[in-house]
């Protein structure tokens, strides 16, 4: 045997070359995959249609997509304010004596009083709860019969709670998002009434009961108006994810929470079946299978897509998201002068930006491809739907009535947001309906101009307000 080194073996020209575009290969695909990862983690509450709550602690810095208006920053003329202002008649007056005279020292007792100068104090009084004792008489007749005094309406036991006590607990519990706990700490705290966790949710299922004709009309005012909007959000129920879904006009507000998000979930609160009307929504796809009600896709997302497309594209370079959006945002801008004003928008302007929008759509179209990577055809879906679906997301610059984005219903449906960010999740499906029907009902109240507390004093005294019928 030879006592040489082996001789190394040397790959062939043919075969180098086939591991290069092997690599190339592999290259090109892990850069779509690390693109495709990037854009998805970059995905916030501004380019995307997550809430703000998900931004987490690095929430990028604010950066609104509405163009400056000129006006100063704050409160603008005219607006009301919440100054607090003295009031004519206090509750109590105190005088103060200057004592001796500040100039010789003399005592200034039984001297002219030459000027008064008043200081008021708002304050809350002792809080304590009232008790009123209802003595029902018995009295017995001359035949020998004896009757005893029909309570009052609501008094039913020995010893109960008011239906301000109710009230209060329902509206920390529901209109502020306390947990049950701590409702009951604070009622007890602050006004020293003892109650106890169950006492809380025994009081918000009653007031949830209670409301069933409530519920029924607002389904039936909404079922019948011109313009709805419509949208879902996720909370967690029984530690699963459920649905809230919300149908709203200006006027009324209705909330409920199903397992589903898609047409079960919608179908459900008994609004968009067979609705003629418009409805506002996103471009979730379920709302599409209505098809007896004409749609408004909401520009307000569509917005933060095409930001988010923008911001990734390279700096300093023309964008078709960008010339987008900015068509987008003009047409919503001249329709809203035109409502201020009571004019129509000029045609020529409505042709103009209409084709700078669908300009942009076409060019995103040619410079993405539906089978690339899952960015570049969600991309290209984005392009695509803003060509085919440009009637619906146009259509508030036609019908003066239709809004052109869906943050009314995206301000009705943020309190469950807000909700699960304050106490937690809900423990039961049936706690989490009785909390969507009470939200529904302050929703709705306030819409009218009447406060929480009062409107849940009416609920507890078993008179629910309930709206025009006419």
């Amino acid at each position: 045997m030879s006592d040489d080194p082996p001789v190394p073996l040397v790959p062939s020209y043919d075969e180098l070359a086939a591991l290069v575009v092997s690599l190339r290969a592999d290259l090109a695909r892990a850069l779509e995959r690390i693109a495709e990862l990037e854009a998805q983690i970059g995905k916030t509450s501004r380019t995307s249609s997550k809430p703000p709550s998900s931004d987490g602690l690095a929430k990028p810095a604010p950066k609104s997509l509405r163009t400056k208006t000129g006006r100063r920053p704050g409160g603008q003329d005219g607006h009301p304010g919440s100054t607090l202002r003295m009031v004519d008649d206090p509750d109590e007056r105190v005088a103060h004596e200057p004592g001796p005279c500040s100039g010789c020292g003399t005592s200034l007792a039984d001297r002219p009083v030459t000027r008064t100068e008043r200081r008021q104090v708002f304050d809350l009084p002792d809080l304590r709860p009232r008790v009123t004792e209802h003595q029902l008489l018995e009295r017995e007749c001359g035949c020998g019969r004896r009757t005893k005094a029909t309570p009052p309406v609501g008094v039913d036991a020995p010893v109960q709670y008011g239906p301000r006590v109710t009230a209060a607990a329902v509206y920390l519990y529901c209109g502020q998002f306390l947990s049950k706990d701590r409702t009951a700490t604070a009622l007890a705290e602050l006004v020293g009434i003892p109650l106890s966790a169950g006492t809380v949710a025994a009081m918000a299922a009653r007031a949830a009961t209670d409301l069933a004709g409530f519920l029924t009309a607002v389904r039936d005012l909404i079922a019948g108006a011109a313009v709805v909007g419509a949208d879902e959000t996720g909370l967690r129920v029984a530690g699963r994810l459920h649905w809230v879904h919300c149908a709203r006009t200006g006027k009324y507000t209705l909330l409920d929470c199903h397992p589903k998000r898609g047409t079960a979930g919608i179908d459900a609160l008994g609004v968009l079946t067979g609705f003629e009307g418009v409805v506002v929504h996103d471009a979730w796809a379920p709302y599409d299978t209505y098809t007896s009600a004409t749609h408004q896709l909401c520009v307000a997302h569509v917005l933060r897509e095409l930001q988010a497309v923008s911001d990734a594209a390279p700096a300093d370079t023309w964008c078709w998201a960008t010339q987008a959006a900015d068509a987008l945002v003009t047409l919503h801008r001249l329709t809203v002068d035109a409502t201020t004003t009571g004019t129509a928008v000029e045609a020529t302007d409505l042709t103009t930006h209409t084709r700078l929008l669908r300009h942009a759509a076409h060019i995103g179209i040619s410079q993405t491809s539906p089978r690339g990577t899952k960015l570049m055809a969600a991309r290209h879906a984005l392009a695509c739907r803003l060509i085919d679906r440009e009637t619906d997301y146009l259509r508030f610059t036609r019908d003066p009535r239709v809004p052109a984005d869906n943050n009314g219903c995206e301000r009705d449906i943020r309190m469950i947001k807000l909700r699960q960010k304050v106490s937690g999740c809900l423990r039961s499906l049936t706690g989490a309906r009785q909390f969507c029907a009470i939200r529904s009902y302050l929703s709705t109240t306030t819409k009218h101009g009447i406060g929480q507390f009062p409107a849940l004093v009416q609920l507890a005294e078993g008179r629910p307000w309930m709206p025009a019928t006419s």
